[in-house]
């Protein structure tokens, strides 16, 4: 498993990832915001939340990752 070196920029930034990240559900799709590589889509599938703002997430054609809640929407 890869982990994503991304982090909020501002305790805003941090904060609003904290308000959204209570939202979501495992088995739910997510837009991600930047790709790991040219050749793997642009969604991942949320599997668990590690902590409150990071998941470990499947993304087609790339395999599992840990992502911060910055990096996808």
């Amino acid at each position: 498993m890869v982990q994503a070196n991304f982090a909020p920029q501002t305790v805003q930034d941090l904060l609003q990832y904290n308000l959204k990240s209570q939202d979501l559900q495992p088995q739910t799709w997510v837009e991600l915001l930047e790709l790991p590589n040219p050749y793997s889509h642009d969604e991942a599938l949320l599997l668990c939340q590690t902590s409150s703002s990071e998941w470990v997430v499947w993304i087609p054609e790339h395999g599992e990752v840990i992502l911060h809640r910055s990096q996808f929407r």
